[in-house]
């Protein structure tokens, strides 16, 4: 099977290595001549035989929607577009009408395993038509993980099922990390704890909670044992804050989820201004003490 990936940034250039492995022709486009197949978009759709199926993997946003758009005018009736960014789900009935129009299928597929998918395998979730799916499993089989052929992919339902599927995948995965860290962070501060790497290493196998993020969290450790060479701001994707608006919609509650997002945006304030509210309130009420900011924190030409 031949196909075309737009997008080889981190993901899509080792998805394109491990479909190459796995038998398939693989066509690259990417704005850097480094790592790009072909100089363009028309010219990826030349190079592929009908009916083309054309998998885009970019940021989400208004990158996809243009590339989408310029694919609508390249492809053919009886293509097939494949957006496994990360997109919004809303968007893609978007996509789907305007591909659709054309004669073009369009399938959403959610996709997980991050730069060690290569290796690994991807878990995928895809959204769309059964003969869209059947069409691109080929590429779905290459993909996800080897082994049982039911493990790491899943139909989730029609155009718009596999990015709400990732998207509250990622809202988990937000909670689940933002867990591990508080763990660690009370680790540490306790002094009975000589060896924190080792506790979370002694976690990594039989326990509860075990975990390929666990695994990562000890190789973190390993590699830089006080994280001294990183800062603790951290960015969200988007993901997180739809899953917490998806909840509010369906009114599901999601503390954990929700509570893992602002902690991120409490990540990003180097002095929180809600915190400095709460110390000035308990001053106000209980004469509780404050602790004066540093100087070249202070205010200066008032």
């Amino acid at each position: 099977m031949k196909i075309g990936l737009v997008g080889l940034g981190k993901m899509g250039f080792n998805m394109r290595e491990r479909l190459r492995a796995h038998g398939l022709e693989v066509i690259g486009y990417d704005p850097r001549p480094e790592v790009t197949d072909v100089g363009s978009l028309a010219e990826l759709a030349a190079s592929l035989e009908g009916p083309r199926v054309v998998w885009v993997m970019v940021p989400a946003g208004e990158i996809t929607q243009s590339t989408i758009a310029e694919l609508a005018d390249a492809l053919e009736g009886n293509d097939l577009v494949i957006d496994g960014g990360n997109s919004r789900y809303t968007d893609d009935s978007v996509h789907a009408e305007l591909l659709g129009a054309r004669g073009i299928g369009f399938l959403d597929c959610g996709v997980s395993g991050g730069i060690w998918g290569r290796e690994n395998g991807y878990g995928l979730m895809v959204g769309g038509s059964e003969p869209d799916v059947a069409k691109a499993m080929p590429i779905f089989d290459a993909l996800r993980p080897d082994g049982d052929a039911a493990d790491g992919f899943v139909h989730a339902g029609p155009v718009g099922a596999g990015h709400y599927a990732k998207m509250v995948h990622n809202g988990i995965e937000y909670g689940l990390m933002q867990a591990y860290a508080e763990g660690y962070e009370l680790l540490e501060a306790e002094s009975l704890i000589a060896d924190v790497p080792g506790v979370l290493r002694a976690w990594s196998k039989g326990t509860v909670v075990r975990s390929w993020l666990l695994d990562l969290l000890v190789d973190a450790l390993e590699e830089d044992p006080e994280l001294a060479q990183i800062t603790g701001y951290t960015e969200d994707s988007g993901e997180g804050r739809w899953t917490v608006e998806e909840a509010i919609k369906h009114a599901v509650p999601a503390p954990v989820i929700s509570a893992a997002l602002f902690a991120r945006f409490a990540s990003r304030q180097d002095d929180s201004p809600a915190m400095k509210a709460v110390s000035a309130l308990r001053n106000q009420f209980g004469g509780h003490a404050v602790k004066s900011a540093s100087p070249k924190n202070s205010a200066s030409g008032s």
